[in-house]
């Protein structure tokens, strides 16, 4: 899976449910986006890393969807006592010891993929042991940012993802979203050979500009996708022209995407001969019910497509979107 943070954690969530389901021996390997990534008060910050990690781990603050439960707020509220930027970024009590333990191991030397790997030790390796394993989608340091027309003044400038996310909350006009580093980064270790060696590979519902689609723009990841003998399936995270959470709406907008279904398909593309923009990823795309009768539209740009009801309700409802996912490109398994 290529995912972001609460989307895509969510889905996973499904997806392991349906193996419980099944009783098989499946294995699930998340490449996740790093392009949230944040430097914060000396620490380093993977939000996408660590939602993912703390969901699965059942350590997430489910009513946030991100952040620990029972989570405290005394460092932050010091942190603002003594006037320290960036205040509309906040770390949790609980939370700010995983930044402390990553930061600590990055500046001895070992590489995100080796910290993230210490890290799911405690989350991971207790509840799946080695059936899932978490991977950042690359060791460099790629940074989103968007432009924005400043509040303050109306002049351009660009503003670190978060800050346009969290401090603006995505009101503020934009006109482009860049994920800088990206030209230069490389996959992390075990990210090709995750998408050239496995049955399947699954676009959840993220966002595709700032999660899935960051995760493409890092240099042999696209690639990959065209020539993975696996099939790729998308599950859309727009319902009824609107996004289910998040900010998709404002970020397909500012790069020209329509926003539909049936647009981030032909966004994402056919891996299709002739199909798509020459260099499509898809072989299947899930829409929900309501987007029903756009499945024709899809398929017209040479992606199988499937209606079926896309809300995350609970672990068996996603569980059965997983299960549809499945069925549109691999029938019988």
């Amino acid at each position: 899976m290529l995912s972001g943070g609460v989307g895509g954690a969510r889905f996973i969530q499904g997806l392991l449910r349906l193996v419980e389901r099944t009783s098989s021996a499946t294995t699930v390997t998340v490449i996740a986006n790093t392009g949230d990534d944040i430097w914060v008060h000396g620490l380093k910050v993977c939000p996408d890393l660590d939602t993912v990690m703390y969901t699965l781990g059942s350590g997430i603050d489910t009513d946030r969807g991100w952040g620990r439960t029972d989570e405290t707020w005394h460092a932050k509220e010091e942190l603002a006592a003594y006037g320290v930027e960036p205040t509309w970024f906040g770390l949790g009590d609980r939370d700010l010891a995983t930044h402390l333990v990553r930061t600590q191991m990055l500046d001895a030397g070992f590489s995100l993929s080796k910290v993230t790997d210490a890290l799911c030790r405690r989350w991971l390796s207790p509840i799946w042991g080695a059936r899932v394993r978490l991977l950042p989608m690359s060791d460099d340091r790629v940074e989103t940012h968007v432009v924005i027309d400043d509040p303050a003044d109306g002049e351009q400038r660009a503003v670190h993802f978060q800050e346009y996310w969290i401090r603006h909350q995505a009101s503020v006009s934009a006109s482009a979203v860049v994920a800088i580093g990206a030209d230069r980064s490389a996959p992390a270790p075990g990210v090709i050979e995750a998408i050239s060696d496995t049955d399947l590979v699954v676009l959840p519902p993220s966002n595709p500009v700032v999660s899935v689609g960051t995760i493409l723009a890092v240099p042999g990841i696209r690639d990959a996708l065209r020539t993975t003998t696996a099939p790729v399936v998308g599950v859309s995270g727009i319902v009824g022209d609107d996004h289910v959470h998040g900010m998709a709406r404002q970020l397909l907008g500012i790069i020209g995407v329509e926003v539909s279904a049936a647009g981030v398909a032909e966004h994402y593309g056919s891996r299709r001969p002739g199909g798509g923009n020459g260099d499509g990823i898809l072989d299947g795309w899930l829409v929900d019910s309501v987007d029903a009768p756009s499945v024709d539209r899809i398929e017209k740009a040479g992606i199988p497509a499937r209606a079926v009801p896309l809300m995350m309700t609970d672990h068996d409802a996603t569980a059965d979107m997983a299960q549809a996912a499945i069925d549109l490109v691999l029938p019988g398994r």
